[in-house]
C-alpha cells in the first residue's frame, strides 16, 4: 500500500475542503476502498475520515412524508428499522441480499452508492482496464466475461455495477443529496452513475471534492408497499453479487395496475430504470402475459458484450417473477433467504425485519 496522508475533519465544510485536494478519497466504512487500495487498484493520496460526522448518521422522517438517509447510516440499521421496512420493503431486502451480515453491520449507504464494479480485470493492475487506466484497453472483452453487462456497454468497457441497494432506489426515484464548497445540490439517484461510453473512468456524476451526504426517498413510493419485491439471481444464495436482478412495485387497484415500478441490476454499468415495461404495465391486469411483455420491452435494447448471451433470458425470467411476487403481495416478513427467487415466503423469516406487521 503506498503512504498517503489521514485527515480527519470536524465538519462536512471541512471534509469538502480537505477533500478538494487532487488524489483525495473520503473514508466512511472503507469496506471497498481499503481492499482496492491493498490490491493497488486505487492509490489516494490522502484519506479524508468522514466516519465521526454525526449530522450523516440519522434516518429522518421530514415533514413532507420523505424519508432522508443520512450517508453514513449503516446498511443494517436501516435495513432493520421497522418503519422503514414498512414503507420500503423492497429496499430493506435488497440492503439484506447482500454481502454478509458483518459487512452489513459495517458498509454505510453512502459508500454503497459509490462502490466500485467487481470486474476482475479491474481489480487486477496486470490487466488492462479503461476505468483503472485510461486508454489501456479492456481485457474483459476477449477475456471470462460471463457476468458483464448486455445494455449500456461500449467497447470501451462492459462492466456493472454491483449495487444491490441501488436497484429499488432507482425504481422508486430516489434523490441523493450532495454537498459541494458552493453549497448543495440533487441528483436522481437514476442520474448519479454514467454509462461508459468513450470515459469508463468517469463513473458518477461527482466533481472533485463533493460528498454524498443523504438519500432522500419521496413519500409517494410508500404507495407501493403493499407490492413491492426484489429478487436476485446470484451463483449463490449467499455472499454473492447479483449475476442479475430486479426490483418491481405495484399499485393494483381492482385486479388493474395502476402504476408500476421497474429496476435491473447486474446487467449494466448503472441499476437500470426500466421505464418503457412500466408505462406499458399502466392499466393492465396483473397477470403473466402482461408482465411478460413488459420484461420483452425492458430487455428490448439488450446484447451480449461476450459469453453471457444467456444474461437476456435469464434477465427476461427475473422480472416476470418479480412482478408476478409483487403482484401477489408484499410478505409480512423479509424472506430467511432475502431476495432469492427460491426462498419459500412465508415460512420463514429473519426475526425483527418487519414488512407489515
Amino acid at each position: 500500500m503506498n503512504r498517503f496522508d489521514y485527515v480527519k475533519p470536524a465538519s462536512i465544510a471541512e471534509a469538502i475542503a480537505a477533500a478538494s485536494q487532487p488524489g483525495a478519497a473520503y473514508l466512511a466504512a472503507g469496506t471497498n476502498l481499503l481492499d482496492l487500495m491493498k490490491g493497488n487498484v486505487v492509490r489516494p493520496s490522502r484519506l479524508v475520515d468522514i466516519s465521526r460526522l454525526p449530522e450523516l448518521n440519522r434516518i429522518e422522517r421530514l415533514s413532507n412524508g420523505d424519508v432522508r438517509i443520512g450517508a453514513l447510516v449503516r446498511n443494517a440499521d436501516l435495513a432493520h428499522d421497522p418503519a422503514f421496512a414498512n414503507d420500503f420493503p423492497a429496499v430493506a431486502e435488497a440492503l439484506l441480499s447482500g454481502a454478509s451480515a458483518q459487512l452489513r453491520n459495517a458498509a454505510t449507504v453512502g459508500g454503497n452508492l459509490l462502490q466500485r464494479t467487481r470486474c476482475a480485470y479491474f481489480y487486477d493492475p496486470a490487466s488492462a482496464c479503461n476505468k483503472r487506466t485510461p486508454g489501456a484497453g479492456c481485457d474483459a472483452r476477449d477475456g471470462e466475461n460471463s457476468q458483464h453487462a448486455v445494455l449500456g456497454w461500449s467497447e470501451a468497457c462492459i462492466a456493472t455495477n454491483p449495487s444491490d441497494f441501488c436497484v429499488p432506489l432507482a425504481a422508486f426515484d430516489a434523490v441523493v443529496e450532495i454537498e459541494r464548497k458552493t453549497g448543495k445540490r440533487e441528483v436522481a439517484l437514476e442520474a448519479l452513475h454514467l454509462l461508459p461510453g468513450t470515459t469508463p473512468e468517469r463513473e458518477t456524476v461527482l466533481e472533485p471534492g463533493e460528498m454524498i451526504v443523504g438519500i432522500r426517498l419521496p413519500a409517494a413510493a410508500r404507495s407501493f408497499a403493499k407490492h413491492a419485491r426484489y429478487l436476485k439471481v446470484r451463483e449463490r444464495t449467499s455472499y454473492a453479487f447479483a449475476v442479475v436482478s430486479a426490483a418491481a412495485g405495484l399499485i393494483v387497484e381492482n385486479g388493474a395496475i395502476k402504476q408500476a415500478r421497474l429496476a435491473l441490476g447486474g446487467v449494466a454499468a448503472k441499476p437500470w430504470r426500466a421505464r418503457e415495461a412500466e408505462a406499458l404495465l399502466a392499466g393492465q391486469a396483473a397477470e403473466a402475459g402482461a408482465f411478460q411483455r413488459a420484461a420483452a420491452a425492458a430487455l428490448a435494447g439488450a446484447k451480449p458484450s461476450g459469453d453471457n448471451a444467456y444474461k437476456i433470458p435469464l434477465a427476461t425470467n427475473l422480472i416476470v417473477r418479480a412482478l408476478q411476487a409483487a403482484a401477489q403481495g408484499t410478505p409480512d416478513r423479509v424472506p430467511a433467504l432475502p431476495a432469492s427467487p427460491f426462498s419459500s415466503v412465508p415460512v420463514s423469516s429473519v426475526p425483527g425485519v418487519l414488512h407489515h406487521a
